[in-house]
């Protein structure tokens, strides 16, 4: 086994043991990789290495590198954690921004210098943030100086923490008295690169931890035998980067295979398409709500360059499947990834994906639908989606991680069914969590936010759907203090303080004052009777 570059053991000492982990499996001679690896080599070092340092690289509405441009920026960054900053091989390093070129040259800087990238939404508030810092026992960050609000306020009671902001001048100043050199770490392909996290039931952060070798390995599996883009190709998404589905379909598939990639701030649906016009974008990754929405606003663009689609994060349902490919003669590719996963893990080509199924197992991974007692059942039948191939879940000190991986699968929560020839069919959640606009929201962390208002007595978060949308949206039961049934004004006042505590996509769309909440003879609050009310309302 490879000897570790970490000379700070922090995520090493907190992986779960071996026998918990899922069976990694190396199918495809393309998942054969070295004993010793640093993504960032290949990634981003192996063009310009090889001759191909002038392509276009980073796209972005104020400026334009090649990949000689980003390895020159990235190099010097890394110099600056290294010489400036303090960081050692294994240090957690927090990112926080938005879709820009300096944080995807602040994420190659991490890699190349061995410590270990934690990018964060830009949402994120301060509380968010501040369990993200106390988890990871995180030291070091690089800011947009636009976010340093929040992650000073969280950053403040932590000991000996450090920033640097871009955007503001601080970074670049640094970065400018560095040579555009930097020997990349020497890191075995098992050292943790990334912790990314999530949040789970409970409320509490998930934090997965991915290897050198999983960033290459979702690349060597759904983007060469799925996605299937070419060096030519032009990427863009609303996803940021840091959620794994977006540092994937942003960053790291393109970067894979020397394309482009067009990095925008905000995509909402409209900026979206005039985005892919403007600059003739040729594959894109947004959630199926967005396809939806882009649908009726097609005839004002010219989107003809496009040619690749993908969607996850949440179900695609088949009538916005049917009117893309309607109207545009593309077929969305849908698939079903998790953040315990890193990417998609079930999602097939053009070829064969069709509506209403997420796919096949992608080329790498092995899928099959079990019952509680993990075993496989017949085609046809609803059960537990189960997984297994080149990457899996890994949770950094957390208990959970025996709910996820059983018998060397990993189970990420979804009810499945499957048909004769290996299509995959999603049902349901088989957890509280509440998937809305392709974001995964833990119902007990917007519950524990309104609870923090000294109005609020108890309350109960769940999921209402959405038909209009295909989508679901948060709903909140609340039983205020004074007893009374509430009005507009104090839902909007709810609704804004909850927004200061937590992300804006993690609101209540909607409050209902009740009297009391629905709850079992042992006092626990039955959702499951306000996610059916929810349903018929």
């Amino acid at each position: 086994m490879a000897k570790s570059a970490h000379a700070d053991t922090f995520a090493a000492d907190r992986l779960p043991p071996r026998e918990a982990w899922p069976d990694l499996i190396f199918t495809l001679p393309e998942l054969q990789y070295p004993e010793y690896l640093n993504c960032a080599g290949d990634l981003l070092d192996r063009h310009v290495r090889e001759g191909r340092g002038e392509r276009r690289c980073l796209i972005a509405p104020d400026r334009e590198w090649s990949y000689a441009d980003l390895l020159a920026e990235s190099n010097r960054i890394a110099r600056v954690l290294v010489e400036d900053m303090g960081v050692v091989p294994g240090n957690r390093v927090l990112l926080r921004g938005a879709n820009t070129p300096m944080l995807a040259a602040c994420w190659f800087a991490v890699m190349k210098a061995g410590a270990i990238a934690v990018t964060t939404m830009p949402l994120y508030r301060a509380t968010e943030l501040r369990n993200i810092i106390e988890k990871a026992q995180i030291r070091h960050a690089l800011c947009d100086a636009r976010l340093w609000g929040d992650l000073k306020e969280a950053a403040g009671e932590a000991s000996g923490f450090t920033t640097l902001c871009f955007g503001n001048g601080d970074l670049e100043r640094r970065m400018q008295a560095k040579n555009p050199t930097f020997e990349n770490v020497r890191t075995a392909a098992e050292d943790v690169a990334i912790i990314a996290f999530t949040s789970g039931t409970t409320g509490k952060p998930k934090a997965a931890m991915h290897f050198h070798r999983d960033i290459l390995a979702t690349c060597d599996s759904y983007a060469r035998h799925v996605l299937r883009a070419d060096p030519d190709d032009v990427f863009t998404g609303s996803p940021p980067i840091g959620f794994t589905f977006g540092l994937g379909g942003i960053l790291l598939f393109p970067l894979h295979i020397g394309a482009s990639t067009l990095l925008l701030e905000k995509a909402p649906p409209e900026p979206l398409l005039a985005a892919i016009e403007q600059y003739k974008v040729n594959v894109v990754f947004t959630a199926p709500i967005a396809y939806r929405a882009m649908c009726g606003m097609l005839d004002r663009y010219d989107i003809s360059s496009l040619r690749i689609c993908v969607s996850a994060g949440e179900t695609l349902p088949q009538p916005v499947w049917q009117e893309w490919h309607d109207r545009t003669r593309i077929k969305i590719l849908d698939g079903i990834g998790s953040t315990e996963m890193l990417h998609i893990f079930v999602g097939s080509p053009s070829e064969s994906a069709k509506g209403g199924s997420t796919g096949r197992a992608v080329p790498g991974y092995v899928a099959e639908i079990h019952d509680d007692d993990g075993t496989a059942l017949p085609p046809g039948t609803v059960g537990r989606l189960a997984v297994k191939g080149p990457t899996g879940c890994r949770y950094l000190d957390d208990e959970r991680q025996a709910s996820y991986v059983r018998n060397g699968w990993n189970y990420p929560g979804d009810a499945y069914r499957m048909d004769e020839d290996g299509f995959c069919y999603y049902v349901a959640r088989t957890d509280d969590m509440i998937i809305s606009a392709g974001y995964n929201i833990s119902g007990p962390e917007v519950e524990e936010a309104l609870l923090s208002h000294d109005g609020v007595r108890e309350c109960a978060v769940v999921a209402k759907p959405d038909p209009v949308h295909h989508t679901n949206i948060v709903k909140a039961y609340v039983v205020l203090n004074d007893g009374s049934t509430g009005d507009s004004a104090r839902s909007e006042a709810l609704q804004a303080f909850v927004k200061s505590r937590i992300a804006s996509f993690k609101v209540p769309r909607e409050i209902e004052f009740v009297t009391q909440l629905p709850r079992t003879e042992t006092g626990k609050v039955q959702r499951f009777r306000l996610r059916e009310k929810a349903a018929t309302e």
